[in-house]
């Protein structure tokens, strides 16, 4: 059997912090959290989830891997204003401005961006 995605793990100065945000961006739930680890998903039988773990130095260069998430293209700008809400902000790394995707980064600035539905990439 090949192996399979089990967690994304992202270095964090403030795992509870950090790791909440994402739950509440995700719609998710901490699962596990412990003094060097904090896991989260959607439940406990999840095939992927998202684990925070410790590191001492803050983030200076941008991601060379990021997040790229969605929801219906209807509801794309409210989504963007709720996670900007709960913490998150724009940032630029080198957009033109005709993008179809929003670049944003979480309060620890790893960048992700809020992508339009690929369904509405065909045509």
């Amino acid at each position: 059997m090949p192996v399979t995605l089990h967690h994304i793990v992202v270095d964090a100065h403030d795992l509870p912090g950090l790791a909440r945000f994402w739950a509440e961006a995700l719609g998710w739930r901490v699962l596990s959290e412990r003094e060097r680890e904090v896991v989260i998903g959607p439940d406990e039988s999840a095939p992927v989830g998202m684990c925070f773990m410790p590191v001492a130095d803050r983030k200076a260069v941008k991601n060379r891997l990021h997040l790229d998430l969605t929801t219906a293209a209807e509801d794309r700008d409210a989504e963007i204003d709720r996670l900007l809400a709960l913490g998150a902000r724009r940032v630029d790394v080198g957009q033109t401005g005709e993008e179809s995707w929003t670049v944003l980064a979480d309060p620890e600035g790893n960048e992700f961006c809020v992508v339009r539905p690929k369904r509405t990439l065909i045509g």
